[in-house]
């Protein structure tokens, strides 16, 4: 019984743990990137202040920084980073928070 109820305990641990290096997330839902130099994410989930931060990205290869955003702990709605002007390739977008990077997402652009 006690080492069942261990084995339990040490699995509902390891859970928690998983659960919450996952809460920090690029969750874009915008469809179109149609404005010239603005990349749209939608909802960015942080679990810290971070920064989400815009790469050139084509064909694998890490462009140059394009532009970034500030992020404060918890949902930031509607993130949009202003670039300098329309990427000429799809982007990368790289969140970081405290340094390291928790998510990235490629972006298409049209």
């Amino acid at each position: 019984m006690f080492k069942t109820l261990t084995l339990s305990l040490a699995a509902l641990a390891a859970t928690a743990t998983l659960a919450a290096a996952e809460s920090s997330y690029i969750s874009n839902f915008v469809k179109e990137q149609n404005r010239d130099n603005l990349i749209e994410l939608g909802t960015v989930r942080a679990a810290g202040n971070g920064v989400v931060e815009i790469f050139g990205y084509h064909k694998g290869k890490l462009g140059p920084l394009l532009g970034s955003e500030s992020l404060h702990a918890g949902s930031n709605l509607d993130v949009e980073i202003n670039v300098r002007r329309r990427p000429l390739t799809d982007v990368l977008a790289v969140l970081k928070v405290n340094g390291q990077i928790v998510d990235t997402q490629e972006i298409e652009l049209n």
